[in-house]
């Protein structure tokens, strides 16, 4: 089949596992199972579509695989809200049909994350069913239930992500129940021991059939105040877009009570306790915290006993600059010196790079500068399917919308949709290859086609072959994958620093605007160092970068 890996050496889970430590500084490739690859010909991807493209993504050398949810669920959030932890939904397969993607993809060397969404489940969930039948029954309190205040109102002022109030009415109990996101999708209460230990016993499912560890979505949502106090009011001056648009009232309040709660570092230890169980396995958090992100990743992620990994929206907002990248470099190495980040600019709920940060005419030149710089900063890296191929965000109309995010917010903030099309595989075949059906779950945009995999597969210079050679640079570099990271003073507009080793020492500097620079590299003489797209050797000291232009190079230690 199209896509088929050239690669001929097979490994097992053993071999794999036999590397505790592979996550630090893997590349991992997000994968969004309705829009991979079709294969049953409904119009939504498959896992059986998965597994016969894993030869195209271990052909691009990353370590690893993030498959976000294909657990049963009524799909409302298109599987962010379960009902069966244990099982694979219809749409997607069968656990037979995960099995034998597991298999193949160890057998190529791709580890496998699987998304763990456990701070809330769907209203379908047996779990919650049972729950909302009395105040009395066995898993009455699985969830967050409170009374109305004596005029009936809600509890408190605690706001759901996706609009209005967190809390919902439930006619059976009389009482409210709190949402975090969609009404549909109750929180589960972290405070009681036993679902706790049934939420790890889900996990531990997957463990046993050989998971190489878990994507744990809004990890800090787990708990809230029990004591439900009122959230206070953002100061002008500490009001942060990162987490949710700037037109969601979500960001007028400071979330203080309703996550990020203390007590979920001690579920963290025996969420790690239970890894550990596991050698090789890993763990990468979702933070999303506007006000106290960096405080929250480093607590999540420091010491040997909680999180392997997190990543903020640092670098999943709006701002591109040298200014926002120092900053938030030198405040995550200040705040987590023994932490570690999980890398992404782009993933399944933010609008594309490309689209979210390059000017049109200088798309070509900025996909290749912001590859080389996430994969030259310090941490994990997640990569998400089509940037590769630099697909741009998708136009859609407000009538192929699916998302409830976007429909809610429209026309302001249009959705996560734009960022979830289907891949585009070959140019002239229907719906891009990525399906038979006579429709597709979201239309495949037209100009995506022209970047389609068989027109940049084995083309030298296309978007896809850098990518293949910067992976493939990285590894070769041990530096980049774990050293050290020290910030080098450089002119506006420029990043500049050096990652080291024991055994190298590497220096990149990354023009971040659109227009020439020159960098002086006062007491610095780089070497050539075989990197993809590098701006031309420095001459009598100093650099000459074009616009979005990046350079790596080996500094001499002897």
């Amino acid at each position: 089949m199209f896509g088929a890996s050239m690669m001929t050496e097979t490994r097992s889970v053993n071999d794999l596992r036999a590397d505790r430590n592979w996550w630090r500084g893997a590349v991992i490739y997000q994968i969004y199972p309705r829009s991979f690859q079709d294969h049953n010909g409904d119009g939504i991807g498959d896992l059986v579509g998965i597994t016969e493209r894993l030869g195209y993504v271990a052909d691009l050398g990353v370590d690893a695989i993030w498959l976000s949810p294909f657990f049963t669920s009524p799909m409302r959030d298109f599987g962010y809200d379960v009902s069966n932890y244990r099982d694979v939904d219809p749409t997607f397969g069968t656990l037979g049909d995960f099995d034998r993607l597991l298999e193949k993809a160890h057998a190529l060397g791709i580890r496998v994350i699987i998304d763990q969404v456990i701070s809330h489940s769907s209203d379908r969930h047996p779990w919650f069913a049972e729950s909302r039948l009395s105040r009395t029954n066995e898993r009455a309190d699985w969830y967050v239930w409170a009374d109305a205040k004596p005029d009936g109102t809600p509890p408190n002022n605690w706001l759901s992500i996706f609009g209005g109030s967190a809390w919902a009415w439930d006619s059976r109990r009389m009482q409210y129940y709190l949402h975090n996101f969609l009404a549909s999708q109750p929180d589960l209460n972290f405070h009681n021991p036993a679902v706790q230990d049934a939420l790890l016993s889900e996990m531990r499912f997957w463990l046993e059939r050989g998971v190489d560890g878990f994507r744990l979505d809004t990890v800090n949502f787990y708990f809230h105040s029990q004591g439900l106090e009122n959230n206070p009011v953002v100061r002008p001056e500490d009001f942060n877009a990162s987490t949710a648009p700037a037109v969601n009232p979500y960001n007028f309040q400071e979330h203080l009570y309703d996550k990020s709660r203390p007590e979920n570092l001690e579920f963290l230890k025996r969420l790690r306790a239970l890894m550990d169980e596991y050698p090789g396995t890993t763990t990468v958090g979702e933070i999303g915290d506007s006000q106290h992100q960096l405080e929250v990743m480093a607590q999540y992620t420091s010491g040997e006993d909680r999180l392997h990994m997190a990543y903020t929206f640092d670098y999943l907002g709006g701002e591109f600059s040298a200014g926002h990248f120092r900053k938030s470099i030198v405040e995550t190495e200040t705040a987590a010196p023994d932490g570690w980040i999980c890398l992404a600019f782009s993933n399944h709920d933010v609008v594309r790079h490309v689209s979210r940060w390059a000017a049109r005419e200088h798309q070509d030149g900025f996909i290749r500068m912001a590859l080389l710089l996430i994969l030259s900063m310090r941490g994990s890296v997640c990569l998400y399917q089509g940037e590769e191929l630099g697909l741009p965000e998708a136009e859609l109309a407000f009538e192929d919308l699916v998302d409830p995010y976007g429909i809610e917010f429209w026309p302001q903030f249009k959705g996560r949709d734009g960022c979830r099309t289907p891949m585009v595989w070959q140019a002239a075949a229907h719906l891009g290859g990525f399906s038979s059906a006579p429709k597709s779950w979201l239309p495949v945009p037209n100009n995506h086609l022209m970047r389609a995999v068989d027109q940049q597969l084995g083309v030298e210079g296309s978007v896809l072959s850098f990518y293949r050679e910067a992976i493939a640079f990285r590894k070769m570099h041990p530096a980049l994958r774990g050293g050290d990271i020290a910030m080098i003073e450089s002119p506006d507009g420029v990043l500049a620093f050096t990652r080291s080793d024991d055994t190298e020492t590497v220096l990149c500097v990354f023009n971040m605007t659109e227009t020439e620079v020159i960098v002086p590299l006062e007491g610095l003489a780089p070497t050539a160092s075989g990197a993809p797209g590098n701006s031309p050797e420095p001459v009598d000291g100093k650099l000459s970068l074009a616009p979005f232009g990046a350079y790596i190079g080996l500094i001499d230690r002897s």
